[in-house]
């Protein structure tokens, strides 16, 4: 039973309770969305979110400013990051299958305040991935008209804010134009998903298998037509601060390990996953694996085809194909990236809106997140909201200011998910799914160490602080947005949980 929460309650007391996972069970089966997901179709979730953006977007970027060829070990050391991380989402959604993910783990084992933060910064990783996604839709999509004929203003695909790297740390600049075709493409996406989760599976379907085709397609004929002296040196040598070297591989690292975020939107479909104990460990997992092997080896043919200074750009796959000099070839791939891209920002999207209703649920956030269309069995009006947002941000940011803010968000909610894995062992010993972290652990009292995750928390740590350090050398050359930005959310987070979610929550009179 929900009550409300009795007035006279420390807030400090409040923040620390925990909803009980038997609780937060059974309150997924009350959410009123419609359990219709297989294992099949949670990985295709799972790819459509991961693969997309990593290698039609960001391996350009990541590759000319910081790692070179050695972008390849970028997405291993990203990926090998991710999959400790992965293995404690899978253990937590076989466990406790409910919506939310990160979200609803962390208020059933950590508590609300904690359930908050991780909540909050997690909406800032989905809304600013769209946002990234679409930029790089918006290049995609103005490669193509080139293609035939017709050239778009820059007016209207250039974000406001430019970046660019100097001494090896980035340096933001005013770009003059709105990028209006990114902010039109995170608007149809969320406009998309209103029409239900099983349309838009179906569609999600048809975009991964067009994706994976084209995508093969780029790596076989692409490697026909690789020089292997575009990888010498494999690693560059350093030119300062994150500038090449083996500084510019984590730093590489570190912005690519967005590109792997897909696998946590898996476990965001939970309630909605026919048998969420056996499935969603089998989508997350999957999808992973899946979705490294194939960035690196798109990297090498990337990398193999464009000399990597050259591939800074929003499009840098359409540049390579380009390159090999078969105009239908070209036109093919880009159509193949752009429905990668508009997979991307489906599956984004949806697990956007997953996250916002089960806060909404919980009273954290304004009751409109939860309201679920009478007909699609959607939370659309909250999908419309956020798609504004995530448009936007399109408009205004550069990919590499996107990048850097998503790591931090997602660095910070895989730490506590691991955290969380790590308390349920030690707390409920008793509450098992049919999946379980390997490689064991250690118990210190009544604390269970487990190997992966607290590796898993290590290498999250090691993919954040580059990020960091480079806001910090940012605000001392005065470039202070990024760091403005998170600051700001943080804070304006922290008003709205002190100011409406301590009030406003709902609770159950067995929260612990």
């Amino acid at each position: 039973m929900i009550v409300a929460q009795p007035v006279g309650r420390s807030r400090w007391h409040q923040m620390r309770r925990r909803k009980p996972i038997d609780e937060a069970v059974r309150d997924a089966d009350r959410t009123g969305l419609r359990r219709r997901l297989g294992a099949g179709s949670l990985l295709v979730l799972g790819v459509a979110n991961i693969l997309g953006a990593g290698v039609f977007v960001m391996t350009g970027a990541a590759a000319a400013d910081f790692a070179g060829p050695g972008v390849m070990l970028s997405f291993a050391l990203s990926a090998f990051a991710c999959a400790f991380t992965a293995l404690c989402y899978a253990e937590l959604a076989s466990a406790i299958p409910v919506p939310g993910s990160a979200y609803s783990y962390c208020y059933a084992t950590l508590g609300e305040g904690c359930a908050w933060a991780l909540g909050w910064l997690v909406l800032l990783e989905y809304s600013l991935s769209a946002s990234l996604v679409a930029v790089g839709f918006a290049g995609y999509f103005s490669s193509l008209l080139a293609t035939l004929g017709t050239a778009l203003p820059a007016a209207i695909t250039t974000p406001l804010v430019a970046a660019a790297q100097h001494d090896g740390h980035t340096v933001l600049e005013l770009g003059g134009g709105i990028n209006l075709v990114a902010a039109c493409a995170a608007t149809a996406a969320a406009v998309t998903l209103v029409f239900g989760v099983g349309r838009s599976a179906l569609v999600n379907a048809i975009l991964v298998v067009i994706k994976l085709g084209v995508l093969l397609a780029f790596i076989a004929i692409g490697a026909s037509a690789v020089n292997p002296e575009l990888w010498k040196p494999f690693v560059p040598p350093n030119e300062g601060g994150f500038s090449y070297g083996w500084p510019g591989v984590v730093r590489a690292a570190a912005m690519l390990f967005f590109a792997y975020l897909g696998f946590e939107t898996v476990s965001m479909a939970a309630a909605e996953a026919r048998d969420p104990r056996r499935d969603v460990p089998l989508g997350i997992l999957g999808a992973l694996a899946l979705c490294a092997l194939l960035y690196i080896a798109a990297a090498a043919v990337l990398t193999g085809l464009v000399p990597y200074r050259q591939l800074g750009v929003a499009d840098p796959v359409a540049l390579a194909v380009d390159r090999i000099g078969w105009p239908g070839f070209a036109g093919l791939i880009k159509i193949g990236a752009l429905t990668g891209l508009a997979s991307v920002l489906l599956a984004n999207a949806y697990g956007q809106s997953r996250m916002c209703l089960a806060m909404a649920r919980d009273g954290l956030l304004p009751p409109l997140f939860a309201r679920v269309h009478p007909r699609y069995g959607t939370p659309w009006l909250g999908n419309l909201v956020l798609g504004a947002i995530a448009a936007g941000a399109a408009a205004l940011l550069p990919i590499g200011v996107l990048g850097d803010l998503v790591c931090v968000g997602i660095a910070f909610a895989f730490i506590l998910v691991c955290v969380a894995v790590m308390w349920v062992r030690s707390a409920r010993p008793d509450l098992t799914g049919a999946f379980r972290v390997p490689l064991g652990g250690v118990r210190i009292g009544k604390v269970w160490l487990g190997t992966v995750p607290v590796l898993g928390i290590v290498l999250c740590v090691a993919m954040m602080a580059p990020v960091l350090l480079d806001m910090v050398v940012q605000v001392r050359r005065g470039d202070v947005l990024p760091a403005s930005i998170l600051a700001l959310y943080c804070l304006a987070g922290a008003a709205i949980y002190w100011r409406y979610g301590l009030r406003a929550a709902r609770r159950t009179e067995n929260l612990v």
